[in-house]
């Protein structure tokens, strides 16, 4: 019974002993090359590359979620627009007129975006 787990314990055993080595090694050389645990550069902010301005839990305006609704939508049209044009001679008429509906229910959807404003910038 214990012959057909061993090569699974032994996959265990290698893997908990590569980590601890490495996790080991790590931690290691970390201490050993940084010049400070409270290096100034470390502590710094990373994300954008200058301090916050404000609040980091300021509202955002809703026209920047609507762009990207517009953009998964517009993503997804043309992720449905290739496989259908390789497709296309096999399903024929058919294809066509509902990839036809398809792009007039997105062209509508883009129109009343349009009308409403989500595209402008202040």
């Amino acid at each position: 019974m214990l012959s057909n787990y061993l090569p699974a314990l032994i996959f265990l055993a290698v893997a908990t002993g590569l980590a601890t080595v490495l996790l080991l090694l790590g931690t290691g050389l970390g201490r050993y090359f940084s010049k400070s645990p409270d290096d100034a550069q470390k502590l710094s902010a990373y994300e954008c590359g200058f301090e916050a301005f404000e609040d980091t839990r300021m509202k955002f305006d809703v026209r920047y979620y609507l762009v990207a609704i517009l953009f998964i939508v517009f993503d997804l049209e043309i992720a449905f627009l290739f496989p259908w044009a390789v497709a296309l001679k096999s399903i024929g008429t058919f294809g066509l007129v509902a990839m036809g509906i398809f792009l007039g229910i997105l062209i509508v959807g883009f129109i009343y975006e349009w009308k409403k404003g989500a595209l402008e910038w202040d």
